[in-house]
């Protein structure tokens, strides 16, 4: 028995397909395979399309991702620093003053400050005037140092005699016995320490041999120095016709703050003699408020007298030298208050002046990104200068390489005269960088 045909299923005698369907014919099978090559090489060229495009975008990504940044742009200010306050000073109310000082001419000026009060006119300077007399003196007997005692003075029973002379005019005195002796130094320190009369007047006539040679030695060296305001007539200053200027007074005192005896003498708080024992000086302001010489005098209220030398302190160096004097004060207390307020309020002029606190922000730094992080000054900053001296601000900043928290770029320099402050700088904060999204959406601002 023979098979059955399977094609016979499908196909009717004479080639037609069962239904109606002829058999695909050799064109259209020639077309259909046509059109499968078309569909594959649009597959193949969707997919080369489709290759070059990831691989366009996996570079893009890679590129964004990996470019450079844009840099933090930097915004910064000089910090700003006010000047102190101007310097006061506090000259006594009463009577005249004159004040002259050396040093710190770097900032004050090579002149020095010259404070003033109450006029130029003579008035009685009561003993101070036996600063004067020792000047003379020494200027005809001189020592060879503050220790050379010099030659030996012996007090005769004239000499004696000025004790009581003195003692009845309510003058200060130390103990001359008849026949005692002593240097020329004791003498002189027994003269300026004490304020004893009955010394200058013996020392002034030993040395000149009487009143009126002493006198014209006087006068003959007070025109050698210059000093035409000042008037000596007698050598303990008891006589209210011993005058002098406020200027002449000031020379008169730094001459005698540059001899060595006298300024040894008149910076002593006390002194010891065989003769006398031990002796204090009248000059109550001794080591208080800087002063360190010269004398006082007084014949009553209204007529208190002072002649000083003091060091200022002033916290840039060297101390300032001050020479003063003030005359016509109205009690030793008084006059001794108003010379320490005056001494304090020139010190006052030498000040510390705030520049900065720590942590003082001078700029920012910002990216396109939105991250940012400050500059800083890193400690406080103060400068110690004089009175109102401009200060002047310069900052040397440079560009951060990491922008990294505590990261130091520069410096601030404040100058004031010839003293300077320099303050470092640095960031605060990081900056991190942007997100990958960031990168992927702002093309147009990376590198």
């Amino acid at each position: 028995m023979t098979a059955p045909d399977p094609l016979a299923e499908l196909f009717e005698p004479g080639g037609r397909r069962r239904g109606g369907e002829d058999a695909p014919t050799e064109a259209e099978r020639a077309a259909r395979a046509r059109r499968r090559r078309r569909a594959r090489r649009a597959g193949v060229a969707f997919l080369v399309v489709f290759a070059v495009l990831a691989a366009s975008v996996t570079g893009y990504v890679m590129w964004a991702l990996n470019a450079p940044l844009p840099d933090p742009v930097a915004t910064t200010r000089t910090p700003t620093a006010a000047a102190g306050a101007a310097a006061s000073f506090t000259l006594p109310a009463e009577g005249t003053t004159l004040v002259v000082t050396n040093g710190a001419a770097e900032f004050i000026g090579a002149d020095g400050l010259t404070l003033a009060a109450g006029g130029d006119e003579p008035r009685s300077i009561a003993s101070v005037s036996k600063i004067i007399t020792a000047l003379v003196v020494l200027d005809a007997h001189p020592l060879a140092g503050p220790d050379d005692p010099g030659p030996t003075i012996t007090f005769t029973e004239a000499d004696h005699d000025l004790y009581d002379e003195y003692y009845v005019q309510g003058a200060a005195i130390a103990a001359m016995p008849t026949g005692s002796s002593m240097p020329l130094r004791d003498a002189l320190a027994l003269m300026l320490i004490p304020s004893a009369s009955n010394y200058a007047d013996a020392v002034s006539t030993c040395a000149f041999g009487s009143r009126g040679a002493f006198l014209a030695a006087t006068r003959d060296w007070l025109a050698r120095q210059g000093l035409t305001g000042t008037t000596i007539v007698e050598p303990t200053g008891l006589s209210p016709r011993n005058v002098s200027t406020p200027s002449d007074l000031v020379r008169i005192g730094q001459l005698a703050a540059a001899h060595p005896t006298i300024a040894a003498l008149a910076g002593s708080a006390t002194y010891t003699t065989e003769v006398t024992g031990r002796v204090n000086n009248t000059n109550r302001l001794l080591g208080d408020s800087g002063v360190t010489g010269l004398k006082t005098g007084n014949l009553g209220e209204g007529t208190f007298a002072l002649l000083f030398t003091a060091t200022v302190p002033t916290g840039v160096g060297e101390p300032l030298s001050v020479t003063g004097v003030t005359l016509g004060g109205t009690s030793r207390e008084s006059q001794d208050a108003a010379v320490r307020a005056l001494l304090g309020s020139i010190a006052d002029g030498f000040h510390d002046v705030a520049l900065a606190p720590a942590g003082t922000a001078i700029g920012i730094y910002e990216t396109a990104w939105g991250a940012s992080a400050e500059l800083v000054i890193v400690d406080s900053a103060s400068i110690r200068t004089w009175s109102d001296t401009p200060i002047e601000v310069t900052t040397d900043i440079g560009t951060p390489v990491a922008y990294t928290d505590g990261e130091h770029v520069g410096t601030v320099t404040w100058t004031a005269g010839p003293r300077s402050a320099i303050a470092s700088v640095q960031v605060r904060g990081t900056i991190e960088e942007p997100t990958g999204w960031w990168r992927l959406t702002h093309p147009q601002l990376l590198g």
